[in-house]
């Protein structure tokens, strides 16, 4: 009597899975830079405040916790968690409060997002970057002396370059005139949906579509 052998699966015809990229799903903290206290509120220098307050609102994340280097709040945004901040440091002295941040969530740089404002961009104008030098803005080489590189992501927001009557100084910590306000709070709506945008689908996709 022969014995019956069991039916083996026919592996030639089963497909092989594919290997399939995981989304990236790891926090994020997006830090609004500016000077803290009500002397320099809305102020072109602290653009990148206001875009944090917006965010804020859309993700429904209450900036409730007060550290010494940072206001914060933590949310969700989807599936990732999210931190916003906005340093309690003055400007030139941002990377103190992003290496705090990094320390206490144990991130890397490139689960930073830093939103600044930038003078040659026209108000109204974004940029999404990668990474690369701080092109003269204080905030932006603090970060980079502190983190020891110049890989973070950023998105730049157009501040314009000051009149003829007046310096770089005066002009940063000025506030927008009555026309360019209505340019820049377009703006900020802008650089909260490239923030959506940088965290649902890539930073290449971000770019392509808001720079």
């Amino acid at each position: 009597m022969t014995q019956e052998l069991p039916e083996q699966p026919n592996t030639a015809a089963s497909p092989v899975p594919r290997h399939s990229e995981q989304p990236d799903r790891s926090m994020k903290i997006i830090v609004g830079l500016g000077n803290p206290g009500d002397r320099y509120r809305n102020t072109r220098h602290n653009v990148g405040f206001r875009c944090i307050d917006l965010l804020a609102r859309r993700w429904d994340v209450n900036l409730k916790e007060r550290r010494a280097k940072a206001v914060l709040g933590r949310g969700r945004f989807g599936e990732r968690e999210v931190v916003l901040a906005k340093p309690r440091t003055f400007m030139n002295n941002s990377g103190e409060a992003v290496s705090y941040l990094i320390a206490r969530f144990g991130v890397k740089p490139k689960d930073i997002v830093v939103i600044y404002d930038e003078m040659d961009l026209p108000v109204g104008k974004i940029r999404i970057r990668p990474g690369g030098s701080p092109a003269g803005h204080n905030g932006i080489r603090s970060i980079i002396g502190e983190l020891r590189t110049q890989e973070f992501p950023r998105v730049r927001v157009g501040i314009g370059q000051p009149g003829l009557q007046g310096g770089q100084v005066s002009h940063v910590l000025n506030r927008f005139s009555e026309g360019e306000e209505t340019e820049i709070s377009k703006v900020v709506t802008a650089v909260a949906e490239a923030v959506d945008c940088l965290l649902e689908e890539n930073i290449t996709v971000a770019m392509n579509r808001f720079n």
